[in-house]
């Protein structure tokens, strides 16, 4: 039992260092304890022997007590060969992975070392990826160098992390010569699409005007300060955008990148703002010159979910939710009065109608019928 004991006592220890995940120290803890409630009672009994045998005199149990002990040594053991069989590939693997640390470690360590000496003699040392890939490198061998040799488990990790960085270095060594093209080709991109967003921006102040001169002051209160705002964006981006150029000029690709990626951030932005006026000075025309497409629309959407709850056997639960909507959308309707009706409100009171309709339909189609669920 004690020999079955070591060897499965090595493999759990292995699997846990190893494989922390698998739980199998855990799983070897109520064994293990068994292992020792039986050496302990082979201990007591054997000590009661030897007073026995110095004194001469014989215990009347003493065969049934020899024969019990033997029975929980028996039952030990067998409970330790359960559990290693059960797991032993598992087991197994733990043992070869935890005895293949020390290889591990020695090749990672080398390679990352070489990886690391082609960056520091790289013309590419400067760019940023190269100089951040080398200090990730240096930190990872530091962290493995420092842990002592009988932690296997905290040094696998530690060589993988070294191993992963290790390799990001070496891509960005890799990449680091195509960086000057990339932002040549990233810089002529922005340039065009700065003179693009430029001139979509000259339509913003009179999509504005003509939506106060059209509609209700409140349809476009919330695009006040577009235009403005904008203009902050645009004046960013060139901004950036000049400083990618001057990056380029001095051979630092990868600054220019950056910063040709930071210009497309705000000009982005000024796009989304552009837009807004011209697509709300669109969608209000089309709502003005037809009111009731949008809402028959809506109304279509009603009737199907009406539909929905009268073939699913939910009308009980849904139709006077939905019946309300009936209500909402005629006093919908009937708030398009006056010179200036505010077509805006109609909008997105519609839209807050069909979002409620869409999250009862799904919500009934996530149901089960009533005859088929359970109490």
């Amino acid at each position: 039992m004690d020999r079955r004991q070591s060897a499965a006592e090595a493999a759990a220890v292995a699997a846990a260092e190893m494989f922390p995940e698998r739980e199998t120290v855990r799983r070897w803890a109520p064994v293990r304890e068994d292992c020792y409630t039986a050496a302990a009672a082979y201990l007591q009994l054997t000590g009661e022997l030897e007073q026995d045998e110095q004194t001469g005199t014989r215990r009347a149990d003493r065969q049934q007590r020899v024969d019990a002990v033997v029975r929980q040594l028996g039952a030990a053991a067998q409970g330790v060969d359960r559990f290693y069989h059960g797991d032993q590939g598992a087991l197994e693997e733990a043992i070869a992975v935890a005895r293949a640390v020390p290889e591990l470690v020695a090749r990672v360590t080398a390679d990352a070392a070489r990886v690391r000496r082609q960056a520091a003699e790289s013309e590419y040392a400067g760019y940023p990826s190269v100089r951040d890939g080398a200090a990730a490198v240096d930190e990872a061998m530091v962290t493995l160098s420092a842990l002592p040799a009988d932690q296997r488990g905290r040094a696998r990790v530690a060589a993988n992390e070294l191993a992963s960085v290790a390799a990001d270095l070496s891509e960005s060594l890799a990449q680091a010569p195509s960086r000057t093209g990339s932002a040549r080709n990233a810089i002529a991109s922005v340039t065009t699409r700065l003179a693009a967003v430029r001139t979509r921006a000259e339509g913003i102040g009179p999509a504005h005007s003509a939506l106060l001169r059209e509609f209700n002051a409140a349809s476009s209160a919330d695009l006040a300060d577009n235009e403005r705002t904008s203009e902050r964006h645009i004046a960013a981006a060139a901004r950036a955008l000049a400083g990618a150029r001057a990056a380029a000029a001095e051979n630092t690709p990868e600054q220019a990148l950056e910063l040709t990626t930071t210009a497309r951030g705000h000009l982005a932005d000024a796009e989304q703002l552009v837009d807004a006026a011209t697509l709300r000075l669109a969608e209000l025309r089309a709502v003005r010159d037809d009111p009731r497409q949008r809402a028959e629309a809506v109304r279509f959407r009603l009737r199907d979910a009406q539909m929905l709850a009268v073939s699913r056997g939910l009308v009980p639960e849904w139709g006077s939710v939905l019946d309300a909507q009936v209500e909402r959308l005629d006093r919908v309707a009937a708030s398009l009065t006056g010179r200036h009706p505010d077509y805006w409100a109609y909008v997105n009171e519609l839209d807050t109608i069909t979002e409620f309709i869409a999250g009862i339909v799904e919500r009934m189609r996530k149901q089960s019928p009533p005859g088929q669920r359970r109490g």
